[in-house]
């Protein structure tokens, strides 16, 4: 059972994170499906283009929480079954694949920006509000959302690492968790990148067309 538990916790953290609350949300308000505009990303910032903020932010709050909850369910009743800190690591980063890669909606997904906040919330809240904290600054400053999520990606490792007192050489599941989420935040926004270098990049708040 030491393997069931965990590989069964996994498989719930990531049928959870397939849960594309921006189409679902976008579904429900009767609003165009996310992936037909903008960006074509089902994710709080594309759903924002849509014009609703009231669906952006239930998408945003919606899309944290299934990160949050797998991790804080193991961290908080995962011990007796003997669900320690590689589980609570394996479930954050299955939840954030989940979302990249959605079962339920043709493993087409968004960029993973809210779950990986939830994630890093459920591990630890001052750590999840000094990323936060992050992207609200640059966001503010550059009215860029994808610049702010790339900074906000890089950052949260390096928080944890020494906020946390942990040695990267350390047999530490959560940073090397947190390292992989961070890799592939900045691949899955590699277009962002290219089109912030151009600067053709749509800015926060610009309704799309």
């Amino acid at each position: 059972m030491a393997v069931v538990y965990p590989a069964l916790a996994a498989v719930a953290a990531y049928l959870v994170g397939s849960l594309s609350f921006a189409v679902i949300v976008s579904r429900v308000m009767g609003l165009n499906d996310p992936r037909t505009y903008g960006s074509k990303n089902p994710g709080a910032t594309n759903v924002l283009r849509s014009g609703s903020k009231a669906a952006a932010i239930v998408t945003l709050l919606l899309d944290a929480l299934k990160g949050w909850v797998p991790v804080v369910l193991v961290k908080w009743f995962g011990k007796p079954y003997g669900l320690e800190e590689g589980t609570l690591a394996l479930v954050g980063l299955a939840a954030f694949l989940g979302h990249l890669y959605p079962v339920f909606f043709r493993f087409v997904g968004g960029k993973g920006v809210a779950t990986a906040l939830g994630v890093i919330m459920g591990v630890s809240a001052w750590l999840g509000l000094a990323v936060l904290l992050s992207w609200v600054i640059i966001a503010y400053f550059f009215r860029y959302s994808s610049l702010a999520s790339l900074v906000a990606s890089v950052f949260a490792p390096v928080y944890y690492l020494f906020g946390d007192g942990v040695a990267w050489y350390e047999d530490n599941w959560v940073l090397l968790s947190m390292a992989v989420m961070s890799g592939l935040l900045i691949w899955r926004h590699s277009e962002n990148i290219n089109r912030l270098l151009k600067g053709t990049e749509s800015k926060l708040g610009k309704k799309a067309a």
